[in-house]
């Protein structure tokens, strides 16, 4: 059997002006990377801002399990399987991060015969989109302690300063660290710490950015410290908006790449949905949305995360309505999500199924609180048997929701044409679409409302540092934001350990921050990290190089 790198490395790709003119995008508006990758010009957004937006697909999955689920492959195989039922569509993905690319994933554009393609670029520098997050998030940092070095004028508390370091990588090390040590001329000593890249202010920003003007506005109001006084300090007063602004003059162009079967794919930004709002950039939607009759994007991890985040926050801030949601599953995570281990999950375990499938019945239920049809996508394993797909299916209308067998691992767009057809019934309907809550509500009652209705949690603990961020957030003025919840993906509760549809539970919030120019309050919860680390033996052991360039282990 073929590695999906293999199977990427034997595609006929197709030069990216050909993907460009598939969607109607003239040639001058491209900026070419190379053969197949290009940026695509602002100025392109100007000429059809006004054009009607074709449908818009939201795809998101059940909690994940170490079995898999597949929701970029299903992804870009649905969005295959539409452009084989004759309709012109694109897909609007994010960014790898080379975080799990070297850590506990590996490569993520997809698998099998649904990919995105040049597979080995995507998932590693691509056009450089992280590096300039990366390099401005550092910039404001080192102006910060400049600032402080130099005689500190804004009357800066160094041990109230927010603002951290990043990195695009997992490295636990970085965690908690002390800078400024050496002297005199190292600066002001004081204990600091690394987040990964996909965890910065500066991707969030990215990510929901309308334009440069609105990049220049959202980075000056990230609040970066506080004053003795307890005065938020913006980037802003640093003096440094411009020079931040100008690191993304081409990252903040939408980046355009194709499928294994040469659909046009947006692919630009990143952020983790477990600790971020985990959304591709509102700017390649939209983009995406004028130039095809259907747009197939993804939320990060389950829908509890990824998919709440999409509707609240970036339908909020963007003004998009989407027209069906796809929930992915397997019966492999499901028997997870009912108590088998994953040594056992090729037995048929007909209880073991049906108690996991509690766990998709939430999801569906949390889509149809939005007001959206959900369809439920099968991803099926070789291993699967008739009967327990067919077990699944019928337990989804059961629940409301239409569902159909997915192969597009195996067989591209043609594993994708039942799913796709369903697709088309869903967006075809009227919808109620509205959010979960009202975004001017307290920041208590919005995390309230998100545990309980989303988790299906009995209510929420907030810790004494907490509850103390909580009244200064709402006296800075800050409380009438959305919520970005950073929780667990492995459970609807913040304990990664309870699987299925755990009852009897409560949510714990320990720490609260303010993104001010991303536009949320992040709540933590649990034991979730900023930075993770790398698992045992790291995917990046088993990738290498050759002489001539040819890449293996990456995924």
């Amino acid at each position: 059997m073929k590695t999906d790198v293999e199977i990427a490395q034997e595609a006929k790709m197709q030069p990216i002006e050909t993907i460009a003119e598939k969607i109607a995008i003239e040639p001058d508006e491209l900026e070419l990377y190379g053969k197949y990758k290009a940026k695509i010009s602002l100025a392109a957004w100007q000429r059809v801002k006004e054009e009607k937006n074709g449908k818009l697909i939201l795809v998101t999955a059940i909690n994940p399990t170490p079995a898999g689920e597949g929701k970029t492959t299903t992804s870009v195989g649905l969005v295959d399987a539409l452009t084989r039922r004759g309709h012109r569509t694109a897909a609007a993905l994010r960014e790898p991060s080379l975080g799990p690319c070297f850590g506990l994933k590996g490569g993520a554009a997809g698998g099998g015969y649904a990919q995105v393609v040049p597979m080995e670029d995507i998932n590693l520098h691509f056009t450089g989109d992280f590096h300039a997050i990366t390099t401005a998030h550092n910039l404001l940092a080192a102006c910060l302690d400049n600032h402080i070095h130099q005689g500190n004028a804004l009357g800066i508390d160094v041990r109230r300063i927010v603002w951290k370091r990043v990195l695009d990588l997992n490295d636990r090390a970085l965690r908690h660290v002390v800078v400024g040590l050496g002297g005199k001329a190292h600066g002001v000593p004081r204990e600091s710490g690394f987040d990964i890249t996909v965890a910065s202010e500066m991707m969030a920003i990215l990510c929901l950015a309308t334009d440069l003007a609105d990049m220049k506005k959202r980075i000056g109001r990230i609040i970066v410290a506080y004053t003795y006084d307890g005065r938020a300090v913006r980037a802003e007063e640093l003096g440094v908006t411009g020079a931040l602004t100008l690191l993304f003059k081409d990252a903040i162009k939408p980046n355009l790449v194709q499928t294994l079967e040469g659909t046009p794919a947006f692919i630009h930004g990143g952020p983790f949905a477990n600790i971020a709002h985990g959304c591709n950039s509102v700017m390649a939607t939209k983009f995406a949305l004028k130039f095809a009759d259907y747009v197939v994007t993804e939320a990060g991890f389950g829908a509890d995360l990824g998919a709440e985040k999409f509707l609240d926050i970036k339908c909020r801030f963007a003004g998009l309505r989407p027209d069906a949601v796809v929930i992915v599953a397997t019966v492999r995570a499901l028997k997870m999500h009912g108590g088998l281990q994953k040594t056992e999950l090729i037995k048929v375990d007909r209880k073991a199924l049906e108690a996991g499938l509690a766990n998709l019945a939430k999801h569906i239920e949390n889509i149809q609180k939005f007001g959206l049809p959900a369809v439920v996508a099968i991803n099926a394993f070789p291993t699967d048997t008739k009967e327990e797909l067919d077990f699944v299916e019928g337990k989804c209308r059961e629940l409301g929701a239409e569902a159909a067998i997915s192969e597009v691992w195996a067989k591209g767009g043609e594993g994708g044409l039942a799913l796709a057809e369903k697709v088309e019934q869903a967006a075809g309907k009227p919808n109620d679409f509205h959010f979960l809550y009202d975004a001017e509500a307290c920041i208590s009652e919005k995390i309230e409302t998100i545990a309980r209705e989303i988790y299906g949690a009995d209510g929420v603990d907030f810790t004494a540092e907490a509850k103390k961020q909580l009244v200064g957030i709402e006296k800075l003025g800050f409380g009438k934001m959305p919520v970005c919840m950073a929780k667990t993906q492995n459970s609807l509760s913040d304990d990664p350990t309870k699987i299925g549809r755990p009852t009897g539970f409560r949510i714990t919030v320990r720490e609260l921050r303010i993104s001010a120019g991303a536009g949320f309050i992040v709540a933590l919860t649990g034991n979730i990290l900023t930075m993770p680390g790398l698992p045992k033996h790291p995917a990046a052991e088993h990738m290498d190089i050759d002489r001539d360039g040819r890449i293996t282990g990456l995924f």
